[in-house]
């Protein structure tokens, strides 16, 4: 297949162990999610060839790369810290590349000017690296991994220096380019807003390994694992026992209250402990019991209400149980509450 293609790829080392599989098609733009130490950065080490795998392989438009030279392997990448050379004005930054590979000056200035004008910089060809702002220097570093036209763009938490203002804006402008470009592009982030906003897909790592593949919408609707629904956005997972299960649909229980729910698969489940997982948006606030469609938390008392702009968000308690909603009214900390969530945005899982 055109794009990459990543297979069993293995590394060891002596507090952490890397083990991956994924295919990342052509043209798209597909981010890394996962906690600090979850093997994010080593993936791209291992991709670029500035790290060699203990077994594996790395297809990149139908070529075998993994044994080759980085100089060979046809990535461009942008640092974490730009690593812009401060000797060298914007223009020597750019063309680096292109001198390196002995093209033609011509072709070199036509390059670098068209590349800035991409970038939104024309008419900083000949500026100090130290008299740009910190946007300004992703935006040359991302110009410059760009100038020998690669097959693979490789962006390792390219804004996580910025403030969150600029960070939106010029993550907007980095998917820009990477559509008008059609390059196939692997972007690092600890930041769920960020993969959420930019991402056609989201592989979401832990502890070396791939906890899940899917779009944005999928991975946030349709967790398959503990783990990816409590890492991204707010949520709440309740401790069960499983009571029943028929295919995907499950019968959980909590003392002697009953729950349903969906499993991401029919599961053969081992031992009889999970979590009951739902959304703060899917629950709503009553006064009374209602909804014979719906799990039911009775008496859940209020222990804070915090205003976030656009909405309210609740945090009740149940049992000993935080449940996080989300609503529009004030309500008063120590009031008490039924809170209902329909079955189907229930989730069975481990």
């Amino acid at each position: 297949m055109n794009g990459l293609t990543v297979t069993s790829l293995h590394k060891r080392y002596p507090e952490f162990t890397l083990d991956i599989s994924c295919e990342i098609p052509e043209g798209t733009m597909v981010s890394l999610l996962g906690p600090s130490g979850c093997g994010k950065s080593t993936t791209l080490s291992l991709i670029t060839g500035i790290e060699r795998p203990d077994a594996g392989s790395i297809m990149l438009s139908g070529r075998n790369i993994t044994s080759l030279p980085p100089w060979e392997r046809k990535i461009g990448i942008v640092f974490q810290d730009y690593a812009l050379f401060p000797h060298m004005n914007v223009a020597g930054n750019i063309a680096y590349g292109l001198k390196v590979k002995k093209q033609d000056h011509r072709e070199i200035s036509r390059r670098t000017d068209e590349l800035l004008e991409l970038v939104g910089l024309t008419g900083y060809r000949n500026r100090r690296i130290d008299s740009l702002s910190g946007g300004e220097k992703q935006r040359i570093a991302l110009a410059r991994a760009l100038a020998p036209q690669p097959e693979l763009l490789l962006l390792d938490e390219p804004l996580s220096a910025l403030d969150a203002r600029l960070r939106i804006r010029l993550r907007s402008e980095v998917r820009r380019i990477q559509q008008d470009l059609g390059i196939t592009t692997i972007y690092v982030t600890h930041d769920q807003d960020e993969a959420m906003d930019i991402s056609d897909t989201i592989i979401v790592m832990n502890r070396g390994r791939v906890e899940q593949v899917g779009s944005p919408e999928e991975v946030y609707r349709h967790p398959r694992t503990l783990f990816t629904g409590t890492f991204i956005g707010a949520s709440t997972a309740i401790a069960v026992q499983i009571h029943a299960s028929a295919g995907n649909a499950v019968t959980v229980v909590r003392g002697d209250q009953q729950f349903f729910g969906t499993a991401p698969q029919p599961h053969a489940w081992n031992g009889s402990q999970a979590f009951l997982y739902f959304r703060p948006e899917d629950v709503r606030v009553s006064s009374r019991e209602v909804g014979a469609a719906s799990n039911l938390f009775p008496d859940a008392v209020l222990q804070r209400c915090a205003f976030r702009g656009s909405s309210y968000e609740y945090y009740f308690l149940w049992e000993g149980e935080v449940i996080t909603v989300q609503g529009n009214n004030l309500l008063e900390p120590g009031s008490k509450r039924t809170l209902e969530v329909p079955r189907e945005k229930c989730c069975v899982l481990t």
